[in-house]
């Protein structure tokens, strides 16, 4: 096994690219670190890019954040602007395991650890969050929905690497949230979970919305319909109500020992029901 710690994004793509075995990325490794031990996966080359300029900083821009794949979920804890413009990514963002874990974990591995279970993802999906991938042939953007294909897998090809995620500014009068439902008080894997962003107009009608849901599917859900179903009414029982249904009926999971198939599409509904009424109070809404 290599191990080794670029100081330019171009030099880790070349090295992953050039890699004739296996090769992992190493930002914050709670993934990563976990795997290996388990004795899951055995890397021929480890690429750790956090010695990359900017990839362990949030940069705030005219056109809304740029977060670097090195930074940790409690760095974004700590961004007063972030939290005060996308509290929903940045609530999801502090879910993921433990204070230690914190510490070291990011979104970008989160993301691409391609769990259909991921805390960050839905909220991530639901803000309308963009991938900033570097790789052999240059840099391109990708939506967030776009880069988990499956369980575990990933539409990111040889020798790319998401640099960053990108988050627009803030629309007034707009709200985020993300809700999530777990056997244990905290420090657990989503049974089901949603995200919920919306932007309203002055009389306090939804102009735009997007919803996802996590753990209902083999990779998070962007569920039009559900957007639909809020969008040109304020949020009242009615239009909460058709949320909910659509959701429920928008979700194919499995049974597991964590839940069933009934008991996920239930919640789903809940959920994206209650995450739609905090967005709306948090974008004025009343």
């Amino acid at each position: 096994m290599r191990y080794i710690r670029p100081l330019s994004m171009e030099d880790a793509v070349g090295q992953l690219a050039s890699s004739p075995g296996t090769a992992a990325i190493l930002a914050g490794g709670s993934d990563l670190l976990v795997r290996m031990k388990g004795g899951f996966i055995e890397p021929d080359l480890i690429v750790d890019i956090k010695a990359i300029d900017g990839l362990g900083e949030i940069r705030e821009t005219a056109e809304g954040f740029i977060i670097g794949a090195a930074v940790s979920c409690a760095l974004m804890g700590e961004s007063a602007a972030l939290k005060r413009e996308w509290p929903g990514v940045v609530e999801a963002a502090k879910l993921i395991g433990s204070k230690q874990v914190q510490g070291r974990c990011t979104i970008v591995g989160n993301l691409c650890n391609a769990s259909p279970a991921a805390d960050s993802v839905p909220a991530l999906v639901a803000a309308g969050a963009m991938a900033l991938i570097a790789g052999p042939g240059g840099r391109r953007t990708a939506a967030v929905e776009a880069v988990p294909t499956g369980p575990g897998k990933t539409s990111l090809a040889k020798g790319e690497i998401i640099e960053a995620i990108l988050l627009d500014r803030r629309a007034p009068r707009s709200g985020d949230a993300y809700l999530r439902f777990i056997p244990r008080t905290e420090m657990d894997i989503a049974v089901v979970s949603a995200g919920v962003n919306l932007t309203l107009d002055e009389q306090g009608v939804v102009k735009s919305a997007r919803v996802a849901l996590g753990a209902v599917a083999p990779t998070v859900l962007l569920v039009e319909e559900a957007a639909e179903a809020l969008i040109g009414r304020k949020l009242d029982e009615a239009a909460l109500e058709r949320l909910a249904k659509v959701c429920s009926g928008a979700c194919r999971p499995i049974d597991d020992k964590r839940g069933t198939v009934e008991f996920r599409r239930k919640v789903a509904g809940v959920l994206a029901r209650r995450a739609a009424t905090t967005a709306y109070a948090r974008a004025g809404g009343k």
